[in-house]
């Protein structure tokens, strides 16, 4: 172990050129900015700049963490899906509320969004799963996501019978199925930096139309 502590120690971080953020010059709202720096990581030629980590409760309060695709972001806030037997669907279903993480390591930044998410109506869900890959699809119509399984030819000969299913019905949507909005209260920027003068801005909901409100925070 002590020889994993050294080796994390002497792990490089916040390596080649990185951008210059003037939080100054940021637009009203943290979608305007969120779009500008995804574009930015996209144009960087970062991995799956698109991933990101979501966070949530149940009643128990111990939390829990999974990478998912967002699915879009609106003035009204970012977007996910999820099978309505997921954990993460049991978990908003008790506690609504939620916590979005996305890293650029290449870049040296993070954008955290936390707020109540909102389920959108059923037919904003079934676009959304149409919208799948086929394999996607497939393996979604199971509906068993997270539940124990004995094997991994178990998993495979399913999956084959859920896409002949979906060959004979294209048309087909996973009951349940449903796309979800973090509508933000927070939504934080973080520019790393190599001498750790990070700087970080945070857009804080003044609720209803009231915009936003902008503020800078300790490293």
């Amino acid at each position: 172990m002590d020889d994993l502590r050294q080796l994390l120690r002497g792990l490089e971080v916040f390596a080649g050129e990185l951008p210059v953020f003037d939080p100054v010059a940021t637009p009203e709202t943290p979608h305007e900015l969120f779009a500008d720096w995804l574009l930015g990581a996209v144009e960087a030629g970062v991995r799956e700049p698109h991933a990101m980590t979501l966070s949530t409760a149940g009643e128990d309060g111990n939390p829990q963490a999974r990478v998912l695709i967002l699915k879009a972001v609106t003035a009204g806030g970012w977007q996910f899906a999820s099978d309505g037997g997921s954990v993460k669907a049991r978990d908003l279903a008790e506690r609504p509320y939620a916590a979005l993480t996305f890293y650029w390591p290449s870049l040296a930044r993070q954008v955290r969004v936390r707020g109540p998410v909102v389920r959108e109506p059923a037919d904003a869900g079934a676009a959304d799963f149409r919208a799948r890959s086929e394999a996607a699809r497939a393996e979604a119509l199971l509906g068993r996501q997270s539940r124990p399984l004995d094997s991994l030819g178990e998993r495979d000969a399913a999956v084959r019978a859920s896409r002949e299913r979906l060959a004979r019905d294209p048309g087909l949507v996973a009951p349940g199925w449903a796309l979800h909005t973090v509508c933000p209260e927070t939504v934080e920027f973080w520019q790393g930096d190599k001498d750790r003068r990070h700087t970080r801005l945070t857009y804080l909901s003044a609720g209803g139309d009231g915009g936003w409100r902008k503020q800078l925070l300790w490293p």
